[in-house]
């Protein structure tokens, strides 16, 4: 799969830590930055995921900022992307079965290593269920052409 990975400073090294571990699951993984832990806008970042989704050049992004939120207000703001926090497990596999989340925004503050490592692996293999769930994130995708019933 092809997966954009971006952070801003506080998420930095948690990105280090995920795309090891997406490139040694076999994915192919495009870096939009930050490269170092200097203080840095994370809308920059967020955007730069957000459209590489979005525009189809990817099937998935993975956003990291300090709560993984104003990553996450960011890049639901590009159409055709469903972005969410997760704090654990159940989170990680339901946000993928019932809403096809495409972008995963992690805390770096917040969660640690082995948690990361196993939400991850938990959203990049769940699967979508469709049915009554396509049906409500279609609503959605109509919300952002500006169509309302």
């Amino acid at each position: 799969m092809r997966i954009a990975v971006a952070s801003d400073h506080r998420g930095f090294h948690v990105k280090g830590k995920v795309i090891a571990l997406l490139e040694q699951l076999g994915h192919e993984v495009t870096d939009f930055g930050t490269d170092s832990p200097q203080s840095v806008d994370y809308p920059d970042y967020a955007l730069l995921v957000a459209q590489a989704v979005s525009n189809h050049e990817v099937e998935r992004g993975i956003l990291v900022c300090g709560s993984g939120v104003g990553m996450c207000i960011a890049a639901n703001k590009v159409p055709r992307v469903r972005a969410t926090t997760c704090q654990d497990e159940v989170t990680a596999e339901m946000c993928r079965r019932h809403n096809d989340v495409n972008v995963l925004c992690l805390s770096a503050d917040m969660l640690g290593e082995q948690m990361v490592d196993r939400m991850v692996e938990i959203w990049l293999t769940t699967q979508f269920e469709g049915g009554r769930h396509k049906r409500r994130v279609d609503k959605i995708s109509e919300m952002e052409q500006g169509v309302s019933e």
